[in-house]
């Protein structure tokens, strides 16, 4: 597959375009973002083109070619997101951003007379009720302009606001109780989504990668689920690919105590071969919808006393309970298919219990050696 990224050259940029043919750009002494009136075979023309033109600069001979126009930032983003390989629900997201949030108000603007004050006030004009949302679109907007920069096409990112890419999580996660989830998985019904319940929490799993999880990725002489997929559902499409991330490609063994049941589902709930999904639809074949799941769950939470617990928070507890083990941050990492420590430091700092515990052991060592 062509690499569709932009790629800098000595002076201007060039393109690889779905065709495989080579677009260059370049910035002119006027301002103005100029393209090659031809696309180019190989990067090797498209550079010698570019040459020459900055050669026509040097010596004074360079004239405006008629196809130059100032570059506005719609322009310029919808280039920037066709060049990156995304995955289809990012694509998505960024595209929902960009339409909704981000071009009503610098669409029409070009590239240099986007300004920090500008920044400020569409940002603080979008207000705290989403707080997520609004941080997202800070970050894509901060990286397309980041990428304006790398093309020399203005000179300094505007986008100045400390603290603008994140936010405080809006959902306060309380992580469920053992009793709390004994409880909801009882009144799990119908009863073949219980191990969902049980892996999700227990094994920290996402929905996506549960819903295409298949007896072949089950281990049980091991006692691991080898995670390779994962289901999402874009545009009313379901398409199947890899996890959120390359760390989400893992193995992840599964607590003793969940065996029986994975071996008595693995014999009672699936059809097919080493293919057949573990959870899937109605129809047995079909991926399970989240909301067919959720509609289960929410009857569920309901009689286990925790109307405030969502399903992805189930992997949440999952980690917290890993945490409360002792296990170190990469093995945190490692189990949860995170590619940076930060979130799985999270779990640590929140493990349910700990501080008490490490109370009672610094009381441990003063009752072994008596203050001084």
């Amino acid at each position: 597959m062509p690499n569709n990224r932009g790629r800098k050259s000595s002076f201007g940029s060039l393109r690889t375009l779905p065709s495989g043919r080579i677009q260059a750009r370049y910035t002119g002494p006027d301002g103005l973002t100029h393209t090659a009136p031809v696309t180019f075979t190989t990067k090797g023309d498209a550079e010698t083109w570019l040459s020459t033109v900055r050669t026509d600069m040097v010596r004074g001979l360079w004239r405006p070619a008629n196809n130059a126009k100032p570059m506005t930032f719609e322009d310029y983003s919808a280039a920037w997101l066709a060049d990156r390989t995304l995955k289809p629900r990012t694509r998505s997201h960024y595209s929902s951003m960009l339409d909704k949030q981000i071009l009503p108000t610098f669409g029409a603007f070009t590239l240099k007379a986007i300004t920090p004050d500008v920044v400020r006030r569409w940002h603080a004009e979008m207000g705290g009720t989403r707080p997520t949302l609004r941080a997202h679109c800070y970050g894509l907007l901060r990286a397309v302009l980041g990428s304006a920069v790398q093309d020399q096409l203005i000179v300094v990112n505007p986008c100045h606001i400390r603290g603008g890419a994140s936010s405080r999580r809006v959902h306060k996660v309380r992580p469920a109780t053992l009793t709390e989830i004994e409880h909801l998985v009882q009144a799990t019904r119908p009863e073949r989504y219980r191990l969902m319940v049980l892996l999700a929490t227990w094994c920290a799993m996402r929905f996506g990668e549960l819903a295409e999880l298949r007896r072949g990725d089950v281990d049980v002489r091991s006692g691991v689920i080898r995670v390779r997929r994962a289901v999402v559902r874009v545009d009313g499409q379901v398409l199947v690919s890899t996890p959120k991330s390359d760390a989400g490609i893992r193995d992840v063994a599964i607590p003793p105590h969940l065996m029986p049941m994975v071996n008595e589902h693995l014999r009672t709930n699936i059809a097919g071969s080493k293919e057949g999904l573990l959870f899937p639809a109605s129809d047995g074949v079909s991926h399970l919808a989240p909301s067919t799941l959720y509609k289960a769950f929410y009857r569920a939470r309901g009689a286990a006393g925790r109307p405030d617990l969502r399903f992805h928070d189930l992997r949440h507890t999952g980690a917290v309970l890993a945490a409360s083990t002792g296990a170190s941050l990469a093995e945190l990492m490692g189990r949860l298919g995170h590619s940076t420590p930060a979130a799985a430091m999270r779990y640590q700092h929140t493990a349910a219990g700990r501080d008490a515990e490490v109370a009672r052991a610094l009381s441990a060592l003063a009752a072994v050696e008596p203050t001084p």
